[in-house]
């Protein structure tokens, strides 16, 4: 049985190429995907010539306008109707596409689904859920920026989609959810964060809740979702791609600086590869808006064909395992879970 992706041609810093290369990869592996394509014909066309396996399971939409990546998210909600990034949205809201996918502005992306998809019963606001690896385990987090302040209902309810987002997405029997706070003490935090843990402690769920984790208990993989308000997320992201860019590129110039660096890193890369592997972040690009009504999934920006290939099969996946259905599920019990302030879900 087949399954039909649309895919946000122009989004992305090197848009359109890697969205057909990528959707090319992405079909190599997973032969029942069917896509739909938006985006300029005059360009998109050609890049589909050359690959003739991938144009016939290509339906493509043709579209000149295309949201800007320094667009402000309200001015492209309210003037990107026609945009390709728009109409992708719009094929999962009609049920032409089980899911969407774009490397298009994040904030447009998110103000155009959550408009278009609107957000699941029991559910305040959507948030952006990835998978980061880890020393031990890829672990979960969320919110990476869509909401950069939260209420305790915001991340009650993110821990519970998190929680669901990676017994779906990893296949964790029982994932052990946590607070991202300044300590693991009680006391320690605001009062958002700290009325959040006590909700989630004396809730009625089956979530297997850890209280709260340090910064530096993320990397160690102490927890399998690591839940946080976007502000804060968004930051320890970007800090953490930094290091790893830092850190890259300083053992590269110490292998390099000398020639028994470099008859080391000879000997060594074998080893260098498997690290490089495991943590190429090509592997775990694909963030989904948690909390809408359908699948969206954002690529990073500047990624490559590989790692646009690996959101896609993330929104695949998340199709076949019912994760929006299972969100919902699991919202039901939280309404009924009371008293934890969270709104009824209603249908």
């Amino acid at each position: 049985m087949s399954l039909v992706i649309a895919l946000d041609a122009m989004g992305g810093d090197n848009a359109p190429a890697i969205v057909v290369e990528g959707a090319a990869a992405a079909l190599r592996g997973q032969p029942e995907l069917r896509f739909l394509l938006f985006g300029d014909e005059t360009v998109v066309r050609p890049l589909l010539a050359r690959m003739p396996e991938l144009a016939a399971k290509v339906e493509l939409t043709h579209t000149p306008h295309a949201v800007a990546a320094d667009a402000r998210p309200s001015v492209a909600v309210r003037q990107g109707r026609n945009s390709s990034m728009r109409l992708a949205i719009d094929a999962v809201k009609a049920g032409a596409a089980a899911a969407a996918v774009s490397a298009g502005n994040t904030g447009a992306l998110m103000g155009m689904a959550t408009l278009v998809l609107r957000t699941l019963p029991g559910i305040d606001r959507p948030a952006i859920a990835a998978i980061l690896p880890t020393q031990r385990k890829p672990v979960v987090v969320l919110d990476l920026g869509a909401n950069v302040e939260c209420s305790e209902d915001n991340l009650v309810q993110f821990a519970v989609m998190g929680e669901v987002y990676s017994r779906v997405i990893l296949a964790v029997p029982k994932p052990r959810v946590a607070l991202l706070n300044i300590g693991t003490e009680e006391l320690k935090g605001g009062d958002v964060v700290r009325r959040a843990a006590a909700r989630l402690k004396e809730s009625s769920l089956s979530i297997d809740f850890g209280g709260f984790v340090e910064g530096h208990d993320v990397t160690n993989g102490a927890a399998d979702v690591v839940v946080t308000d976007g502000f804060t997320g968004n930051v320890a992201l970007k800090i953490a791609e930094g290091t790893a860019a830092m850190f890259t590129g300083a053992l590269r110039d110490a292998f390099a600086s000398t020639w028994r660096g470099r008859l080391g890193y000879l000997i060594a890369r074998p080893a260098l590869q498997t690290l490089r592997d495991q943590f190429d972040p090509r592997r775990y690009n694909g963030a989904m808006f948690l909390g809408l009504n359908g699948v969206v999934v954002k690529s990073h920006g500047g990624t490559d064909a590989l790692g646009f290939s690996s959101a896609v099969r993330v929104a695949a996946d998340l199709v076949r395992q019912r994760t929006t259905e299972r969100i919902i599920e699991e919202m039901g019990r939280l309404a009924a879970a009371q008293p934890l302030g969270v709104k009824a879900a209603v249908s």
